[in-house]
């Protein structure tokens, strides 16, 4: 057992501005606090991100705190152009990321300190900063029929890039920015696409201004305010159109049809007695927010999620979830991480564990 006031889990965008900012109030990396990360390198969830992802297309990547972006190549796989980036902020700022480490739960401990349960031991802690995002709990819907399809279903999750589905005839499901980036790349190759989504898809002309961010912010604050599961980035801010989306338009590959009723061994149907025939169905179905470890602290409301104000869980005031809800974009991810800290340093500072003078 290791003792540290706080453990932060996750070293994506959130994890590592909760972990420059512990450092700027004075904790010291393993002697006051530990960042956790169970992914193999550093780079959070974008270093499993799909070769053709290029840097360049790429929406709203904001630096981290304390160290710009710059220089960057837009021809580069995303991948590997922020994966770079995190290991020169982790070693700038000398945050000594433990990885790989999967945390299996967090529970209550001793003398009111948190217990964080891990493949490379326990650490009991004052406070947490949760980091986990979304990566690790793709959403796969079930539909009537799905067992008996013959061809390949995969998720964004393993999404491979376009070169894979050559000459093949692939459903596309969903109406989000990653479902309609995989529909264009595919359908350069495919022999044809089918794009289908729950929801016809909305399109958004023009910049999408601060007025609008903070429309959009308010609206995911309300539902994790009130105990539900965020809302997923799309349905709030709508599609950006840029030249290759008009292209796509013109071109029919943009034309969607409502979901599908039930998977067909060869393809999929609707009620109405329309049918296609498919080699690949890709689910571009989005996330789930990876909080199964803190299931212990039954922190989750009747509505499926974790209420949250600001950052901290309304249940445990030493629970702050960053990269949740409103603060999962790059930038909400480091406000976040920036207003974590400022309520763990008012934490500690009652629990007599860090100095006045360093609040």
């Amino acid at each position: 057992m290791r003792d540290v006031d706080v453990v932060v889990i996750g070293a994506g965008q959130a994890g590592l501005s909760g972990a420059y900012h512990l450092r700027r109030a004075g904790l010291e990396p393993d002697r006051d606090f530990v960042v956790l990360d169970h992914a193999p390198r550093a780079g959070g969830a974008w270093q499993f991100r799909w070769p053709s992802l290029t840097y360049g297309k790429v929406h709203g990547m904001h630096a981290l705190p304390g160290m710009e972006l710059t220089g960057a190549d837009d021809g580069r796989p995303s991948s590997a152009v922020i994966g770079e980036y995190f290991s020169a902020y982790e070693e700038r700022f000398d945050l000594k990321v433990h990885r790989p480490v999967d945390v299996t739960a967090v529970r209550e401990g001793e003398d009111g300190r948190l217990l964080v349960e891990t493949s490379e031991g326990s650490w009991s802690a004052r406070a947490l900063i949760n980091a986990t995002g979304t990566w690790d709990r793709p959403f796969w819907p079930r539909y009537p029929g799905q067992e008996t399809f013959h061809g390949r279903q995969l998720h964004t999750v393993n999404y491979p890039g376009p070169e894979e589905f050559t000459g093949q005839r692939v459903i596309v499901v969903g109406g989000g920015a990653s479902g309609t980036q995989h529909l264009m790349e595919i359908a350069e190759v495919a022999a044809d696409t089918t794009w289908v989504t729950r929801r016809p898809p909305v399109f958004r002309e023009g910049p999408f201004d601060e007025g609008a961010g903070r429309a959009a912010v308010a609206m995911v604050e309300e539902r994790v305010r009130r105990g539900l599961p965020p809302m997923s980035v799309v349905s709030v801010t709508g599609l950006p159109v840029n030249d290759a989306v008009r292209r796509a338009r013109a071109n029919g590959v943009l034309d969607r049809l409502p979901m599908f009723d039930r998977i067909t061994p060869t393809g999929a149907a609707w009620d109405d007695g329309r049918t296609v025939e498919a080699d690949v169905i890709l689910w571009a179905t989005g996330f789930r927010a990876a909080i199964d470890h803190l299931a212990p602290l039954r922190l989750r409301e009747p509505g499926g999620g974790i209420q949250v104000e600001g950052t901290r869980a309304v249940r445990d005031a030493r629970i702050h979830l960053v990269g949740y809800g409103p603060s999962a974009s790059t930038i909400g991810a480091n406000r976040a991480g920036r207003a974590a800290v400022r309520e763990i340093k008012r934490l500690l500072e009652r629990a007599g564990e860090i100095e006045p003078a360093l609040v």
